[in-house]
């Protein structure tokens, strides 16, 4: 698959999740099998005051390349100058739009999908993104429409091509829907159809097998993977073997131990010992279901104040595992 000049070797793609896909996520990722990456959407206006901790959030290493870093914004002067800012400060491989974010206090702002609401304003905003940024792919994530009564992904994708977007990414729920009920993959089937430029397909994809339905049902070219990968980053290892005609295991509890331990120890050196702990206690909670005594394992962990604590727990579950395999 080629996105513009970016060739990509597998076409699975970790999505861009907020408090979620930051640099010890991706790095675990990408480890596991993701072909693309995303760093967690940043604000434009963050970007042009170089806020600090808007700054961190697209810092990434090597090692997570192909990554592309999402921004958000309204104005189309003030996105074109932040993408202008991304690309020098950070040179991603890609620039990617975002259109898709559903939640109140961004579309209130008019950004994320508020623009599905108006489509020359989204038009304005690529545009100006694609005129101050020509060495790089620039992209878009969108939903399918405001509401069931405004279903507009089709006619967006076909505007978003002509001005020169590199692929399209579409999420096929509508903003008021926000994460519940099914996403329509027929679409992004549609979408498919009428554009020629890569279509990537996001939404329910939920276990390796998913992968494959939604590239058979929908002809999209690419598959992105964001809930199922939280605690289950082994999807992308999974859908690989599957690619690769080798045997899909299942994953066992001393993989979970273990890569709660590296998980840790990759958070324990990106950031403070608060923020450390804190995302620890979230990514265990999803790693950490599923079998005998899992709910009081997560209960221990979600009282630890400490280093030292989360570390003492990880070995406490590690000698429980052993002794159960005894």
């Amino acid at each position: 698959m080629k996105i513009g000049n970016l060739k990509i070797k597998y076409p699975i793609f970790l999505a861009p999740m907020a408090g979620v896909t930051d640099h010890p996520f991706r790095l675990i990722c990408k480890e596991m099998g993701a072909g693309v990456v995303y760093t967690e959407f940043v604000s434009a206006n963050g970007i042009i005051r170089k806020n600090l901790k808007t700054l961190e959030l697209m810092k990434f290493s090597n090692e997570e390349r192909p990554i592309g870093i999402q921004i958000f914004g309204d104005d189309p002067k003030i996105v074109g100058e932040s993408a202008n800012i991304v690309n020098e400060m950070f040179q991603p491989d890609l620039i990617d739009i975002n259109y898709g974010c559903p939640v109140p206090k961004i579309t209130k702002k008019g950004a994320g999908s508020a623009a599905l609401k108006d489509l020359c304003l989204m038009e304005e905003i690529t545009h100006a993104v694609i005129e101050a940024v020509t060495d790089i792919p620039i992209t878009v994530k969108m939903r399918a429409g405001w509401d069931n009564n405004n279903i507009v992904s089709t006619d967006a994708g076909k505007r978003l091509e002509k001005i020169g977007v590199s692929a399209i990414t579409l999420h096929p729920r509508t903003t008021k829907q926000l994460f519940t009920g099914l996403s329509k993959w027929h679409f992004i089937k549609e979408l498919k159809s009428e554009v020629s430029i890569p279509v990537i397909g996001n939404g329910d994809i939920l276990f390796p097998a998913d992968y494959f339905k939604m590239k058979n049902e929908t002809n999209c070219d690419g598959v992105m993977i964001g809930r199922a990968a939280l605690g289950n980053p082994w999807i992308f290892k999974s859908i690989l073997n599957k690619i690769n005609g080798d045997e899909i295991l299942d994953t066992t509890l001393e993989e979970k131990i273990d890569m709660c331990k590296k998980h840790f120890l990759l958070l324990k050196e990106d950031k403070n010992e608060q923020q450390c702990i804190n995302l620890a206690k979230k990514h265990f909670s999803y790693y950490l279901k599923g079998f005998n005594n899992a709910s009081k394992w997560r209960k221990d962990i979600m009282l630890s104040n400490s280093y030292s604590d989360i570390i003492e727990k990880i070995d406490f579950m590690e000698n429980e595992i052993q002794n159960m395999i005894i």
